[in-house]
Formats: structure tokens, sequence, C-alpha cells
């Protein structure tokens, strides 16, 4: 199952960077991760009904906590473990009743195979890395790169995570090429 060690990916060149990625909103429109280029942000694929469904609460903080610092957020629901609702409305619903969700959300996308998002398809042919459960984590650096990766028993405010967080965003914006 997940495993709280994480996976830190050494810095590449700019050559193999993420790119851009565009997520179906669950509140409507789009969430590109450019709007956070040269900053971290963090992907996570949540599931609402998951014995780890509690670190919405722990995800929002995080968000909150470095949002006004240029970091950025995708919670991702998915199905892929088979614990999720059957709707974006009921998922938008449950999170809005009893987390106060108000980061950036995905409509249901799968996170695996072969008709996994393009964000997880390149995370895996950058580092490796596939979610293995829910609430999977993948830290994106402010150069594109893949910084780390956890499973789903590492908390949302661990210091290991926020630590990488917190020196990402004391880093300078690289310049657009």
């Amino acid at each position: 199952m997940a495993t709280s060690i994480a996976t830190i990916v050494p810095r590449l060149g700019g050559a193999s960077d993420l790119g851009t990625h565009i997520f179906p909103s669950i509140y409507g429109g789009l969430i590109d991760t450019k709007q956070w280029q040269g900053k971290p942000y963090l992907v996570v694929n949540t599931a609402s009904q998951c014995a780890f469904t509690k670190q919405y609460a722990d995800l929002q903080k995080l968000y909150d906590t470095y949002r006004s610092a240029g970091f950025g957020m995708v919670a991702v629901p998915s199905d892929d473990f088979n614990q999720e609702f059957d709707s974006n409305a009921e998922i938008k619903s449950y999170c809005a009743l009893n987390y106060d969700i108000d980061m950036p959300m995905s409509e249901t996308l799968v996170v695996t195979g072969a008709q996994a998002h393009p964000f997880f398809k390149a995370v895996h042919a950058q580092s490796g890395f596939v979610p293995k459960w829910n609430f999977n984590k993948v830290l994106v650096g402010g150069n594109g790169q893949v910084l780390a990766t956890w499973g789903a028993s590492t908390r949302p405010l661990s210091q290991k995570l926020t630590r990488l967080i917190e020196a990402e965003l004391s880093q300078p914006i690289p310049p657009i090429q």
C-alpha cells in the first residue's frame, strides 16, 4: 500500500520539465499550472471515501499557509482505487460541507494507466512515479521538475513536505525562456 518515504528526484535541466498542464476545474473553468510558473505547486490524487480523506483539512491548511507566497495546489479526485463518489457534484458538495475546501480541485480524473491525465503521464516519464493509492503527493518545483513524491501516509503538513515548499518559495523565479 502507501509508503511515507518520499522519493526525492534530482533537479534536472529545463529541457525535461513538466511544462504546463490544464485540469478541468470541479468549480467550472480550467486550472492551468502556468499560473504557478516559477513557483512550486502540489498535485494530490484524492478520494472522498478513503481512510486518508481527512487529509483534505490539512491540504487546505497547507494551501492557506503558502498561497499568498505563490504556492499552488491541485486536488485531483480519482476513482482509480474505487473510493470516489460517482459524480463531481457529490465530491464538490462533500468537500465543501465537511472540509470547507476552496483550494483548486479538478473534476474526477484518471491518474494511472494508459488513460491517465497528461500531468500524471509526464510525472511518470520524468520521475518514474505513479500513484499507488489515494492521497499520493507530487511536488513540482518552480523549474518544472518533480522535486519529490510521497505516498498517502505522508501528512500534508509534515516537515519534510513543508521544508521543501519553503525552500522552493525562497528561490528566485527563473526567467521565462
